[in-house]
């Protein structure tokens, strides 16, 4: 019988498919060109239409913010831009966006600090979240080991045959690395838990007074802590203020969280839960076991496998792959040795699939995610002593856990959606 612990509990060494391939060791993002990401669309642009889609490439900025400056540039509604994935601030990255009732003269004509316009067309339809196929990426890894390429080279050999393992990683879970954590109370139905987990670890924070104003809050003096809580923390400041009001409403005071913010805190628990699946089934990443929910990467769709022999030659020729669950109140269960696991991770803490069935707007139906991907594009070459790698991944996957398997080290790295 497996144990698994609470998440609240602490962090996990983890545990590498290509354990048997010492890492490449070194470092990234020396510079913007160490690490650029290009989407692979899903259609490209017609040539007609009242759309303009634009290949723009970016630098040292974040999707919302480069549509935030082209929305006031070109003065159209931000709301009224359409893109296929987020792309965070690392690096140099390139994707399309739609504009509409705007030339694409105008947009070529576009001077824009941190974004360039390479090309533009129209189209018939606004692009929308998830429009696209994957990511390319290349990234440039200095002060490897001097056996690197060799390395990287094995590494990438078996990720190709097996699958790359589909985690989150711990890129997701906020800058103090607790947004989890929050989404578990709250799913709890614990708001003082959850408030407490929100304003934060004095540990975590290097910003003297951010520091300070934590630590005011743990000693319960809220009126201190307001006022030594840095502008910028918003979110915290209107939660201490309502509990200055009311100290003992914890409920009350939660609500002064924007829904996105409470959107993220749940979602990254439901990632937390994924990646200790991926991390129980590392070793059958590749494997349909009987009970498993299965995914068929050339649409998505998702079937129970209950002839575990019948479906290993699709599993082995990377058809179908096990999945894991993003747990929501209606989500496809596995049944078998895979749903056992998961039940018994839920029930660690304390929770069960109704649990997600929230209310105001922050209901989680859930859904299935395959516990591997496909690598496809793969080179690895030496410059200048530097270590060079390429290689294309689904969209909604990690470039992180391709990385840290030819590095065998936490990398935080641009996520492909």
């Amino acid at each position: 019988m497996r144990r698994f612990k609470s998440a609240a509990r602490g962090g996990r060494v983890q545990r590498y498919l290509t354990a048997e391939v010492p890492g490449t060791g070194g470092s990234i993002k020396g510079s913007p060109e160490d690490f650029e990401v290009e989407e692979v669309p899903a259609y490209l642009p017609s040539g007609e239409g009242e759309h303009c889609f634009a290949w723009i490439e970016k630098r040292g900025i974040t999707t919302l913010e480069m549509l935030r400056r082209l929305a006031k540039a070109l003065g159209v509604p931000e709301r009224d831009l359409g893109y296929a994935g987020m792309k965070d601030s690392v690096g140099i990255t390139r994707q399309y966006v739609s504009i509409p009732r705007v030339s694409p003269d105008k947009v070529l004509a576009l001077d824009i600090p941190g974004l360039r316009v390479v090309n533009a067309a129209k189209h018939g339809n606004k692009l929308r979240l998830g429009h696209l196929k994957g990511n390319r990426f290349r990234i440039r890894v200095r002060a490897v080991e001097p056996d690197a390429l060799e390395r990287a080279q094995q590494t990438l050999a078996i990720l190709e045959k097996r699958g790359v393992p589909n985690r989150f990683g711990s890129q997701r879970y906020g800058v103090q690395g607790n947004s989890h954590v929050i989404g578990a109370a709250m799913l709890r139905g614990d708001y003082r838990e959850a408030t407490a987990i929100l304003i934060g670890d004095p540990r975590q924070v290097s910003d003297e007074r951010w520091r300070e104003g934590i630590e005011a809050y743990r000693r319960g003096d809220l009126a201190q802590s307001l006022e030594l809580f840095p502008g910028y923390c918003r979110t915290e400041r209107d939660i201490i203020s309502r509990l200055l009001q009311r100290p003992d409403d914890f409920t009350r005071a939660f609500h002064a969280v924007q829904p996105r913010l409470k959107r993220l805190y749940l979602s990254a628990f439901q990632s937390s839960l994924f990646d200790r699946v991926v991390e129980a089934r590392l070793d059958r990443l590749d494997v349909v076991e009987p009970g498993d929910v299965a995914f068929k990467h050339a649409n998505g769709a998702c079937f129970k496998a209950e002839d575990a022999a019948a479906e290993a030659p699709r599993a082995g020729s990377f058809e179908i792959s096990p999945t894991g669950p993003m747990f929501g109140c209606t989500m496809l269960q596995a049944t078998g040795a895979q749903g056992e696991l998961e039940q018994e991770l839920l029930a660690a803490e304390g929770l069960s699939l109704t649990s997600f069935d929230l209310s105001g707007g922050l209901r989680m139906e859930g859904e299935r995610r395959p516990l591997r991907v496909p690598l496809s594009g793969v080179e690895a070459v030496e410059e200048g002593g530097d270590l060079l790698i390429s290689f294309a991944l689904p969209r909604g996957s990690y470039a992180t856990c391709v990385m840290s398997e030819i590095m065998k080290s936490e990398q935080r790295l641009d996520h492909s959606s």
